[in-house]
């Protein structure tokens, strides 16, 4: 494959009525499914830190290492902004320490990144206070991560750094070595961007990449007083990989061709066609794994970002459980 492919467990978590996988059950299911790496969601009924001790940790990690994952992911479910209107609650903290604990558990099941998003804009404060809240506690988490060997992803989900071009001023202005881009097509293409040119200014600040393909449904509102509808914004219905509107050869074609040999994640975040049983959920994972493959062939792994002062990813490995003064690791090296 050209890209390693990555399964999101967001998928198997129930969260839209689908079936729902242990986090244990899901790495079992990933690996037999065919795919190097897992990330996984860092909340219930997943990893959320509270649930997870240190002998928990130990024996996932060891499953983890069983199947021979070369990617290991958590993700974060973050908004730097939430609650701003309440100013005395330090919302801005509290973020920070959840992202950090999730860092922490990363580097406790043998992980290398933690996925994070930004913020959506609220009311309560203008863009520029809140585009400088994001940056201030994005450049700290990065700093918290990188005590545990560990990236942070920060996906173009949330309002502020949506846009492929904000984004790429975010990860500047953040400006510390561990903390990448995950550039996902979703967003610019929901957006009307050209995706060849986004994807071609940020592949080289990219480390990995989330996809899921949706077609367009129409929505109408009838309006009685003229005998019409009025048209809403359409729903984006999650379908097959290659049965959408995303162009997603052309991106990750771009992608791949400026740089970025990196991992591939796909996600089922929303009601799929054909419903959400098991059955059907492995069917499209199975389904976007062919059309990954159908990419090209494997191009030569690229060295990414590791610090100097931290250890190989061995050593965690040569720790056998124990969690703490065991070296931290700079796991995002060579990428395939």
């Amino acid at each position: 494959m050209p890209f390693l492919p990555v399964l999101f467990s967001v998928g198997y978590s129930g969260s839209w009525g689908q079936a729902k996988l242990s986090a244990e059950d899901f790495v079992d299911k990933a690996a037999a499914l065919g795919f190097r790496g897992v990330m996984l969601g860092g909340k219930r009924p997943h990893l959320n830190p509270l649930d997870w001790d240190a002998d928990a940790r130990t024996r996932l990690r060891d499953r983890i290492a069983r199947h021979g994952f070369e990617r290991v992911y958590v993700a974060a479910y973050n908004n730097i902004t939430g609650d701003l209107e309440h100013s005395e609650v330090p919302g801005r903290d509290i973020q920070a320490l959840y992202i950090t604990e999730l860092a922490r558990l990363c580097r406790d099941i043998g992980g290398h990144m933690v996925r994070v998003f930004t913020g959506y804009e609220h009311p309560s404060a203008g863009y520029l206070p809140q585009w400088n809240m994001v940056v201030s506690t994005l450049k700290e988490c990065a700093k918290r991560a990188a005590e545990y060997g560990v990236v942070l992803g920060v996906q173009n989900h949330h309002d502020i750094g949506v846009d492929w071009r904000s984004q790429r001023d975010l990860i500047q202005a953040v400006d510390e070595p561990n903390c990448k881009a995950l550039f996902d097509a979703w967003s610019p293409a929901l957006q009307g961007a050209d995706l060849a040119e986004a994807a071609r200014n940020m592949a080289p600040l990219t480390y990995h990449t989330t996809i899921a393909d949706y077609q367009q449904r129409p929505r109408f509102v009838y309006e009685p007083e003229v005998i019409n509808f009025q048209a809403r914004t359409p729903y984006s219905q999650a379908v097959p990989m290659g049965e959408g509107f995303i162009d997603y050869k052309t991106f990750l074609t771009t992608l791949r061709d400026n740089g970025f040999v990196g991992s591939v994640a796909y996600e089922m975040c929303s009601p799929l066609i054909g419903g959400g049983s098991e059955e059907n959920l492995d069917r499209y994972a199975r389904r976007f794994l062919k059309y990954l493959a159908a990419l090209g062939p494997d191009h030569e792994p690229r060295q990414q970002w590791r610090s100097p002062a931290l250890a190989d990813s061995r050593d965690l490995h040569r720790c056998h459980g124990s969690h703490a003064p065991c070296s931290p690791i700079a796991r995002w090296g060579s990428i395939a």
